[in-house]
Formats: C-alpha cells, sequence, structure tokens
C-alpha cells in the first residue's frame, strides 16, 4: 500500500480530493480505545487524581499539579510506565497503578462509559469490507474487558491488547506490531492506527503503518498530533470509513 502525505488545511474542512483511496489495500485498523473510540469525558485524569492522592505519590497541591500535567503529556503510554516515572520503586508504581485501575473502574461504575459516536457502524462498516479491527491501549487487561464488556464491542473487533501483552506500550511500535501479527496481515503497509494522542502517532510510526491518524476527539490536538507525525487528522473516528474510500459520499 502506498500513500501520499496528506496535509489538510486545519482552518477548513479535509478535503479527501487529496487522498486516494484507490491507493491504500487496508487490511487491517488499530484503534486506541479512551479518546478514541471510547469517550474520557475526563475519567483518566479523575482517575489519576485519586489513585495519586490515594498512593501518596503527590502530597501537595504543586506536587498534584506537576504530576497532572505530566500525565497529560504523556497520555496513552502504558499506565505503569507512566508511573515509574513518577514513584521512586518498582513496588510504588504497581501500587499506583492498582489504585489507579481501581478508581477508573469505580468512576465508570458511577458515571457509565459511552462510545464516541459512530464507532459500533464504524466498526461493524469495516467487518463488512473485510477488514480487521485491533483495539490497544494503555489500561489492563482487566479494565480493557471491562470497556469492551460495556460497550458490546466483543463480537465487532478482532484483537485486543495491552501493554503487557505486547512488549511495551506506546510510543513503541509493540502493540500495533502484535496485532499485525495476531490478525495475520500480509505487512505494515496493510495497517492503519488511529488514535488521539502524539504517543499513538508516534507508536504508528514506528510500527512503519501505512496510514497514521490522528482524531479530535481526546487529549492532544491537531498541531500535536501532526508534530507526532499523523497523516492525516479527522474530527473523529466516524469520518474514517469516508477517509478509506468505503463510502461514496465525502465528508462535508
Amino acid at each position: 500500500m502506498s500513500t501520499a502525505p496528506l496535509s489538510p488545511d486545519l482552518d477548513s474542512d479535509l478535503d479527501l480530493d487529496d487522498f486516494e483511496p484507490d491507493d491504500v489495500e487496508v487490511e487491517l485498523v488499530v484503534f486506541d480505545m479512551a479518546g478514541t473510540t471510547v469517550s474520557d469525558n475526563g475519567l483518566v485524569e479523575r482517575a489519576f487524581v485519586l489513585a495519586a492522592q490515594r498512593s501518596g505519590i503527590a502530597d501537595t497541591a504543586d506536587a498534584l499539579e506537576e504530576a497532572v500535567a505530566f500525565v497529560r503529556e504523556t497520555m496513552g503510554q502504558s499506565k505503569l510506565d507512566v508511573f515509574r516515572e513518577l514513584t521512586d520503586s518498582e513496588e510504588d508504581a504497581l501500587a499506583a497503578t492498582e489504585a489507579f485501575e481501581t478508581a477508573y473502574g469505580e468512576l465508570v461504575d458511577r458515571v457509565g462509559v459511552s462510545a464516541i459516536d459512530g464507532t459500533s457502524d464504524l466498526f461493524q462498516e469495516l467487518r463488512d469490507n473485510g477488514l480487521k479491527i485491533a483495539l490497544v491501549t494503555g489500561f489492563s487487561r482487566a479494565t480493557q474487558d471491562t470497556l469492551i464488556d460495556a460497550l458490546g464491542w466483543s463480537d465487532l473487533i478482532d484483537v485486543s491488547l495491552c501493554p503487557a501483552e505486547a512488549g511495551r506500550g506506546r510510543p513503541y511500535p509493540d502493540l500495533p506490531l502484535t496485532a499485525l501479527l495476531r490478525t495475520g496481515t500480509s505487512s505494515v503497509a496493510a495497517m492503519v492506527v488511529v488514535g488521539d494522542t502524539a504517543s499513538d502517532m508516534l507508536s504508528g510510526l514506528s510500527a512503519g503503518a501505512g496510514l497514521v491518524v490522528g482524531v479530535r476527539t481526546g487529549t492532544h490536538d491537531t498541531e500535536t498530533l501532526e508534530d507526532a507525525g499523523a497523516d492525516v487528522v479527522i474530527d473523529s473516528v466516524a469520518d474514517l470509513a469516508e477517509l478509506l474510500g468505503l463510502r461514496e459520499e465525502t465528508i462535508e
């Protein structure tokens, strides 16, 4: 698969005339979860604050503010890796990660979880066109399964992966490359990586994905996503089918 570099005008709607879908023979689409396919609504950051308070990572308001800024910067990366940077030992990092996963689960139970509009329909459309779907995350397996089950996506995806199952989390290429191997995708050029953070873009770029797509529904803005290697940035995953040429109509 060959894809021409995409550079849509940031002040106007995406012009699909700049994109030649016939040049793209996609077999696999690798999606991030929170902020990309799953509405975040600030839950990740709120869970981190709770975890920081419960585990003693930040014992002052200033320390908490600095830690939250770091979390925003590294959004999309393995939560354990993030906590390793914020704590003094592996034991503390593991404890903080567990506190985060517990807090996130509590928040999901309290406020619920929802998909980004159009995600489930997109998954079905991709499958109808013979494409494989992978969901990757910086969460643990338990949290990932909770989200997938809550959203009813088990029968719509082909594989789901967390960092512990791939080797390293983002921004490394391990998650998309493991998804490629598990789905039997023929080459990295036939893989599309979609996410809302710089770490997602860097992971897709490092994996050699044929197309790296940023979405504006999550943490990082268009400039940040493009600086990290996005070939194109779209409003949301709901626009992906048009981008890949799976529909005759274009994005208005």
